[in-house]
């Protein structure tokens, strides 16, 4: 099997095609970039072969479905500055991005016979709440920019294929770029005491963790819309950088504050990010280790 997996130079790109080697999977990795940008260490992601891919151009997405054969892609690239996107300048290159990129690659999907799967947001959601929020659950109403046009790419991929796996994922950390870990490590090494907001709750998803499910899930023929988060209940941010001080042994002191305290970002968050994982079960797929296992690993590999 050959899995054509865009996105490499990203957190859950880079652990997908590691993942795939560590099988004995035939890889391709694809991004914008002219070569593998890889880590900044210059870690390579695997010796298999890289191919540059914008995504947002359709005739380069037909061209590489055709040159390559994959037998599935894995579509992980998407922009993911949350922030930025609500910038006016930025707007269309994030529709382009993450609605029209996954739509190009669906269609070229299509054509060639070949399975689709899409990597989705909790962001598709309004956020309100306090129920997890089931995998077919259609009332959507993303607040802000990133989840109109994720939410845009689901749609996009569902109008083009009868079959396909989207997959939505929450509060990612990984080897490959930033995250919140990092950022509290950094941010912990000259701020003793630090504000986290405590009224956004959710699961955290480690991108190591991940990558082994949806290696699993692509080999079989069981599509559809999941939910895939680590397990360990739902927390919220700052119950989660409480433990990554505690894991990383500093006494970093962490003050609880509301998401109006903390000061208001260009993109409104969602403060209910549970989601429902039951269905990865019930189609015999095996759930994530627990968040504070992972983060543990996580830590340690740093």
């Amino acid at each position: 099997m050959t899995i054509l997996v865009t996105g490499v130079n990203g957190q859950l790109g880079h652990d997908v095609m590691n993942e795939l080697a560590s099988r004995g999977i035939n890889g391709i990795g694809s991004d914008i970039t002219p070569a593998y940008a890889g880590m900044a260490d210059g870690t390579p992601v695997t010796g298999m072969p890289y191919v540059p891919l914008d995504i947002t151009d359709g005739e380069a997405a037909a061209r590489v479905i055709r040159e390559t054969g994959p037998d599935a892609v894995i579509h992980c690239a998407a922009w993911t500055a949350v922030d930025a996107a609500e910038e006016p300048q930025n707007r269309e290159t994030v529709y382009a991005v993450n609605a029209l990129g996954p739509k190009y690659l669906a269609e070229a999907c299509a054509e060639n016979g070949v399975k689709m799967m899409l990597i989705s947001t909790d962001y598709v959601f309004d956020g309100r709440g306090t129920e997890p929020r089931d995998p077919d659950d259609e009332a959507y109403s993303p607040l802000n920019v990133y989840g109109q046009t994720k939410l845009a790419g689901e749609m996009a991929v569902r109008a083009c294929l009868s079959e396909f796996f989207i997959v939505r994922i929450a509060w990612v950390f990984g080897q490959n770029g930033s995250n919140f870990v990092k950022t509290m490590l950094k941010a912990g090494k000259t701020h003793h005491v630090l504000r986290v907001v405590n009224d956004q709750i959710g699961t955290p998803t480690y991108t190591a963790d991940l990558a082994r499910l949806l290696a699993d899930m692509i080999v079989t023929d069981r599509y559809g819309v999941y939910h895939a988060t680590n397990e360990g209940g739902f927390i919220s941010w700052y119950d989660f950088a409480r433990e990554i001080f505690r894991i990383a042994g500093t006494d970093n002191e962490v003050i609880p504050v509301t998401t109006a305290e903390y000061g208001a970002a260009k993109a409104k968050r969602p403060f209910n990010s549970r989601l429902d994982k039951r269905k990865l079960a019930e189609n015999g797929f095996r759930p994530l280790p627990d968040w504070r296992d992972a983060l543990e690993r996580y830590i340690a590999s740093l």
